[in-house]
């Protein structure tokens, strides 16, 4: 096992292209760290130049305190495991476990064979390794490539988005025995995904990146509940946040649909600017009449036209329009453009208990949880509810 440090990593390619801008990340002995973001944002690069598969622009990448810049990546002793599996359709599923051992060399044939029964023993495919990867499905094929991974003893793993290939029910099963492997053996791990449910299930930490810049490095938690910036908060959550437009009139922060109490201490800094974003979870809200009476008093309470419902058996939402000057929704078009996002628009996506009777096409009395409610600058996209927490 190891640490992983990065220290102002920059990768720019032969045409210019900046994929990785000046990234530092530590990693813990036995962490489970997710790298997530958008296509295109530097994840799997940064991944690649950590494995020695992407030559560094500038930067340091050191294991265990030792700086392995020009340590080719057979030398590095990382296990990665590829989207397409990377496995010998000639060798059968024994062979290509054992493959990395037989290329070291060192081990006798009672060696290999114990080390890799144990480990399809592990990932419960003890019954299939006499087959060829074009006789197992796409799980079986990902676990074979886990387990040639698991055979080699390295200091870490590092995963590139190795469920994207798989249905989405297979995905959920792989991802729990990702889990329990990891948790198990107590190993480093590095996780590239785009996909926030992996990184908000699997990670101890999470590292989100936009354009090759790191946003933020948090709990999962702390990412949901605490984001420093409207990407983040955007990025993370589905269905993602609701950004509302927002001016500040003295001590409430007045929406399109209702005027929200402020702390003294938020007010005062939001004053002074033209426009905020109110950044409101679809969770946040709910049917007025369901709302107990002891929690009622920290929300605020308003009359909506309800235009469509989705009744999703165990949840429920609903869409709910409102107005915006031309010139906000201009605004609100121009930030979706730039930070990628379906949260900018003149609609509210709200949850709602599957027990509410709220149908389309309908007025509705909602509530909201005002006191979870976040404001944003659009501007720079600080999250200035969570500057004024760390201050405070």
């Amino acid at each position: 096992m190891a640490d992983i440090t990065i220290e102002n990593i920059v990768k720019r390619f032969a045409d210019g292209t900046m994929a990785v801008n000046d990234v530092s990340l530590d990693i813990d002995d036995g962490e489970f760290m997710i790298l997530v973001g958008p296509s295109g944002c530097g994840k799997s690069t940064l991944l690649r130049m950590i494995a020695g598969l992407e030559d560094i622009t500038s930067g340091e990448v050191r294991i265990d305190g030792e700086l392995v810049n020009d340590k080719a990546p057979r030398d590095r002793n990382l296990a990665m495991v590829f989207q397409n599996y990377a496995l010998y359709p000639h060798l059968s599923v024994f062979e290509n476990i054992a493959f990395p051992l037989r290329l070291q060399k060192r081990f006798s044939d009672e060696d290999v064979r114990q080390k890799v029964h144990d480990a399809a023993e592990t990932l419960e495919l003890s019954e299939l390794l006499e087959r060829r990867p074009s006789q197992l499905s796409g799980g079986q094929r990902q676990r074979v490539a886990m387990g040639r991974a698991i055979v080699r003893e390295a200091k870490a793993f590092l995963f590139d988005e190795p469920l994207s290939n798989l249905d989405a029910k297979l995905r959920g099963q792989m991802r729990a025995e990702i889990a329990r492997l990891q948790r198990r053996m107590g190993i480093t791990t590095v996780y590239v995904t785009h996909d926030q449910i992996e990184a908000m299930t699997l990670g101890d930490r999470v590292a989100v990146l936009r354009k090759g810049l790191l946003q933020q490095v948090a709990t999962p938690r702390e990412l949901y509940e605490q984001p420093v910036n409207l990407f983040v908060a955007g990025f993370i959550g589905s269905p993602p946040m609701n950004f509302v437009p927002a001016t500040v009139n003295g001590d409430k922060a007045e929406l399109p649909f209702a005027a929200v109490p402020l702390p003294p201490e938020l007010a005062e800094v939001a004053r002074g600017h033209d426009l905020l974003l109110a950044g409101i979870r679809p969770e946040y809200f709910e049917d007025a009449s369901l709302v107990d009476d002891h929690v009622r008093d920290r929300g605020v309470t308003f009359q909506a036209s309800v235009d469509v419902t989705e009744w999703l058996g165990n949840e429920q939402f609903a869409y709910v329009p409102f107005d915006a000057p031309p010139e906000v929704q201009r605004q609100l078009r121009e930030l979706a453009r730039e930070l990628d996002s379906e949260a900018m628009r003149t609609q509210l996506v709200v949850s709602i208990d599957t027990a509410s009777t709220i149908r389309e096409g309908q007025e509705a009395e909602l509530w909201f949880d005002a006191s979870r409610m976040m404001l944003f600058d659009p501007s720079t996209g600080d999250n200035l509810t969570v500057r004024i927490a760390v201050a405070a």
